[in-house]
């Protein structure tokens, strides 16, 4: 494997993922953002943050696959949610581990959330950009 995740002493330990992702591969992969399009470009989940969260975690699954690559390649991931609050925190959750669950991964990576006025169409709540390294 090409990442190796690690928290470090005088950092937070946060549940949800690991503060510095070390990476050791020789391909970098950019992922653009995804949202929660299904392969028609249909949005999934409208108005349901949990359920777009889970299909933008599909999509970026779909393209790693596509290069080769699997979420234990991730080295960092962005997310930008729209009208950002704390209380939008559980559907957030929920939607990463229902992902996780059909994926059958634990998503770790450093993660960076960022609250967003809009993304690219009204209906999309979440968008969902990382960065990979692979062998």
């Amino acid at each position: 494997m090409a990442i190796a995740f690690v928290n470090p002493s005088g950092l937070p330990k946060i549940d949800v993922y690991r503060q510095v992702s070390i990476a050791s591969g020789s391909r970098l992969v950019f992922i653009a953002g995804q949202v929660a399009w299904d392969a028609a470009g249909v949005t999934i989940g409208e108005g349901d943050l949990a359920a777009q969260v889970e299909q933008s975690y599909l999509n970026v699954g779909t393209a790693l696959a596509e290069v080769g690559g699997s979420f234990d390649d991730v080295a960092k991931l962005t997310l930008y949610v729209v009208d950002w609050t704390p209380d939008k925190m559980p559907p957030l959750l929920e939607g990463i581990s229902r992902a996780a669950a059909k994926l059958g991964i634990t998503p770790a990576p450093p993660t960076t959330l960022i609250g967003v006025a809009a993304l690219d169409v009204p209906d999309h709540l979440v968008e969902i950009e990382a960065t990979a390294i692979l062998d």
